[in-house]
């Protein structure tokens, strides 16, 4: 109830329209050469929320139906269009929450990995998707969160 309106705003107008007008700009691109990858970064607060996060998880579940609509539109094209889904990473971005002891237990305890991820796990994921091993993989929301998202 209290989340500020431009605070809301700011949200959207980052995790949205950012890849929505950055995808556009490239995307002619590589429909005038027909090949290219698009690779969005979502998150598992798009499939699933938590208290104080609406905003943010509904922007990106827009950046995941984004996905796959652009998928559909521009595979005739050979551009292959994906998203990552990062669950808990460890990034400065992070850092107030693993600040926090209580979330950090809570949270080491519902991934069955039993740690965050690191930077490296999500590169790992981009250089698939960018590779000729995922020409045929478009409009995939490719989840790297150590299993969260599996548990129920």
């Amino acid at each position: 109830m209290d989340f500020k309106t431009e605070d809301y705003h700011a949200v959207l107008r980052t995790n949205i329209d950012g890849v929505f007008f950055v995808s556009r700009e490239a995307g002619r691109g590589m429909i005038a050469r027909r090949r290219g990858k698009i690779i969005s970064l979502g998150s598992i607060a798009g499939q699933m929320s938590r208290p104080l996060l609406a905003p943010y998880s509904a922007s990106k579940g827009a950046v995941h139906q984004l996905t796959k609509g652009l998928a559909v539109e521009w595979a005739p094209h050979n551009v292959q269009v994906n998203a990552i889904a990062p669950g808990l990473i460890r990034s400065d971005l992070t850092e107030i929450l693993r600040d926090d002891p209580a979330f950090v237990t809570w949270s080491e305890s519902r991934i069955p990995a039993g740690r965050w991820g690191k930077p490296d796990d999500i590169a790992g994921a981009a250089i698939f998707l960018a590779s000729s091993a995922a020409d045929y993989v478009t409009g995939h929301i490719l989840v790297v969160d150590g299993g969260w998202t599996a548990t129920y």
